[in-house]
């Protein structure tokens, strides 16, 4: 097996496994509890909250646990927008933001908020003055993408950061994608509000965390109980928000080492790519992208046709967020960065992880071309092309 869609979900590393088994086992108490066995699960959530709030340079009390990104931009943008309704109802997002933000906005816009959406260049990336340029009297809240899930692209967060600093707008970003990956400074990148999954980077599913600056507002998400300084009710899940403190103390303990071999495979497989096979294309920025992200669109195929192709070759990737996967609808970020159906229905998306090898990426290139030509050969579009090309 070569599994190369790390972007959907990462592999579960042994080491977080061990480190969660005895809240899974042992130490089971329910941690909001006063007696001995509940209290090792409370000390343990309050130890995992302090780690997790070092390595972003947060406060522990920054730091509230859910169940994944989904919730955390759920309730970062719902709930900051309801908590500062009474100043303004304007908020700004960009056209490739994850749908966690973009269907909680549209939500918003049926409450009576009003959403400007950023477009981006060929690239992905926004543009700073256009930011600006839409800020309003009424304006507060801006959320835009942290590294986007699908094309890779890294934004300027901290100019964007510090433009909503200068205005007084709270400032969230999804950083499901970016953390583990790369470094994240809260303070320094003037980040309010951030999101986090831990399966992304080598934790468990089903357990994430909000950060919120101190001072921020924000109205509970879920009620039912005082967890989470009251903010967020239900028994936490303490064997997984141990394993993701673990999994992120990991990543960042490894992240120099973990950026430069997976970045050298990384362009290992786009330059083969863009040599060896016609009519195609990189998308994402070249440069200013997650060091394990790949998306090249394929001009003449579907990108259905060549994910099952792979699959037959036992090598997994995909055509663009696991979230959309069942959609028949061409990527929304490919389409926003210019892509017209055709090619953007033609892309394949490879993310890679730490396990990856040379070996396995010599494998991926090898099968490839011939793929791209079998789909090729079949396809109408390609034999009207190569008509045109003879005449």
């Amino acid at each position: 097996m070569i599994y190369f869609d790390n972007a959907a979900t990462t592999m579960l590393d042994p080491k977080v496994l061990e480190t969660m088994m005895p809240y899974l086992k042992t130490s089971f108490g329910n941690p909001s509890s006063i007696y001995k066995l509940a209290q090792e699960s409370h000390i343990a959530l309050e130890n995992a909250r302090s780690k997790i709030a070092k390595i972003l340079n947060a406060r522990p009390d920054e730091i509230y646990f859910t169940s994944g990104g989904t919730e955390s931009d759920n309730w970062a943008i719902k709930c900051i927008a309801q908590a500062y309704k009474n100043k303004g109802k304007h908020i700004i997002t960009s056209s490739i933001e994850h749908h966690a933000v973009l269907h909680s906005c549209k939500y918003l816009e049926s409450q009576g908020f009003r959403v400007t959406y950023l477009p981006v260049d060929k690239d992905g990336l926004i543009d700073l003055d256009e930011l600006e340029k839409n800020i309003c009297e009424d304006t507060i809240l801006i959320s835009i993408i942290f590294a986007n899930n699908e094309i890779g692209t890294i934004q300027p967060i901290e100019q964007i950061g510090k433009i909503a600093r200068n205005h007084n707008i709270v400032f969230h970003t999804d950083a499901v994608q970016a953390a583990g990956s790369i470094p994240i400074d809260v303070k320094k990148m003037n980040i309010d509000s951030l999101s986090i999954s831990a399966h992304k980077f080598y934790g468990p599913k089903g357990v994430g965390l909000l950060y919120l600056c101190k001072g921020v507002k924000i109205i509970p998400f879920m009620d039912g109980g005082a967890q989470e300084l009251q903010k967020r009710a239900g028994t936490e899940n303490v064997a997984s928000i141990v394993g993701m403190a673990n999994a992120l103390e990991i990543a960042n303990e490894n992240m120099e080492q973990n950026i430069e071999k997976i970045t050298l495979l990384r362009d290992k497989i786009i330059d083969n790519i863009l040599k060896t096979i016609p009519h195609c294309r990189l998308n994402g920025h070249r440069t200013k992208r997650l060091p394990n992200n790949i998306n090249i669109s394929f001009e003449f195929i579907e990108g259905e046709s060549l994910l099952l192709l792979l699959d037959s070759k036992n090598i997994y990737a995909s055509s663009g967020s696991a979230c959309t996967s069942g959609s028949l609808d061409p990527s929304h970020v490919l389409l926003a960065i210019g892509l017209p159906h055709e090619i953007a229905h033609g892309s394949l998306r490879i993310t890679l992880s730490k396990y990856n090898t040379q070996e396995e990426v010599d494998i991926f290139l090898s099968y490839l071309p011939g793929i791209i030509k079998r789909l090729r050969d079949m396809s109408p579009l390609y034999e009207e092309f190569l008509q045109k090309q003879t005449r």
